[in-house]
């Protein structure tokens, strides 16, 4: 399915019922104009800016420093929108998944990972994915629509919620990294990703750093230097093949950005250099993609290009079509990559027991409405 085919995959929600507007989401400027058309000096937005993101305040009587007549006035037009969590699952390796309701009913998963030194979050930005990249289970669900910026940042806001995170000090935070790499290609829904992220990297609010962000493309070549220049985060790239017929096969977007072209991009990223370096992942298919001269090759393509190889053993689901490198052949790959002088780590599965790892993530709104028009169907 093409991304240009489906006007509702652009278009914005509908107003909520009652008629109130929600302020998540909005930027800065926006908040300002919200709160002029009810009289108040810009001041009040920046109280208000603190209060939702900083504070994590959900009702507008927590805000104590607002007077009670604005208070009232705040509650009758606009909300602070949070996403409803439909389920959480806890892994035994400490990973939490999060299917996470909006206000059309759709769902999206959000997953957790604790680690000694960081906590990172890997954020949704589309319903579905329009991919279709054949190792990757969210690759099997239809793409419903964008994520808009307040869905994108409630997701973060949600994660701060579960984890206590609000109101503590930046090394004391459980959240304290992002990784875009969760249902979706965030450059395919990039006005709402850049929204959502500036909302994250200020320095009033949720203030994750930009350094600490970072967001994996399957290669959408005309918008990776725009977000390079705009946003400054760190980029990761899905590459998985080292030939444009196995990448065509694997990564079909590969059809429309070939390889050249898409390592070119990277080559020009802006800020790209030694110390803040390009990160390629690479899914480990056993008999696929995984022999010495696969990596001999990619050794080839990455020549002049800071960057790193997250080597990724694959994490099967249900149908998969491919099974995962033996250990000895994702070592022999690594190994070779590592004489040539790049950093290669294997990450390391997390959350497989609840289908939280890399590749994984699938929202089950679609199969729920089918189970429940079965059971429907049954009963009639």
């Amino acid at each position: 399915m093409g991304i240009d085919s489906h006007a509702s995959i652009f278009a914005p929600l509908p107003p909520r019922a009652d008629g109130r507007k929600n302020l998540v989401g909005l930027t800065r400027a926006e908040l300002a104009d919200e709160l002029a058309t009810l009289g108040e000096p810009a001041f009040r937005a920046k109280q208000l800016w603190r209060w939702i993101y900083t504070a994590g305040a959900v009702e507008f009587s927590q805000m104590t420093d607002l007077g009670k007549s604005l208070r009232a006035r705040l509650e009758d037009a606009y909300v602070i929108e949070r996403l409803t969590e439909t389920r959480a699952q806890h892994s035994f390796d400490g990973t939490a998944k999060w299917l996470l309701k909006m206000a059309d009913g759709q769902e999206i998963e959000t997953v957790h990972i604790p680690e000694e030194d960081r906590g990172t979050l890997c954020v949704s930005s589309q319903v579905g994915c329009t991919l279709t990249c054949r190792f990757c289970h969210t690759g099997t669900q239809r793409l419903v629509r964008n994520l808009e910026a307040a869905e994108i940042v409630g997701q973060v806001m949600h994660a701060r919620d579960q984890l206590g995170d609000w109101g503590r000090n930046e090394g004391d935070r459980r959240l304290t990294n992002i990784v875009m790499m969760g249902m979706g290609e965030p450059l395919y829904n990039y006005e709402n990703v850049a929204r959502a992220l500036r909302i994250v990297m200020d320095g009033d609010g949720l203030a994750i750093s930009k350094r600490r962000i970072t967001l994996s493309t399957s290669g959408v070549v005309p918008m990776m230097r725009r977000c390079g220049e705009e946003l400054g985060v760190n980029l990761a790239v899905s590459l998985h093949a080292v030939t444009d017929e196995l990448r065509d096969e694997i990564v079909p977007i590969n059809r429309k950005y070939p390889i050249r072209e898409l390592l070119d991009a990277c080559r020009n990223y802006p800020g790209v250099n030694n110390a803040r370096r390009i990160t390629f992942e690479y899914v480990m298919l056993k008999g696929v993609n995984d022999t010495p001269a696969d990596a001999r090759e990619l050794i080839r393509l990455l020549d002049g290009i800071p960057s790193k190889v997250n080597l990724i053993p694959f994490n099967a689901w249900p149908g998969a079509p491919y099974e995962c490198s033996t250990p000895e052949a994702i070592r022999r790959f690594g190994d070779i990559l590592s004489a040539a002088g790049f950093s290669t780590p294997v990450r390391t599965p997390r959350g497989q027991d609840i289908m939280a790892a890399c590749g994984q993530l699938k929202s089950d709104s679609v199969r729920q409405r089918r189970n429940r028009a079965q059971a429907s169907d049954a009963a009639a």
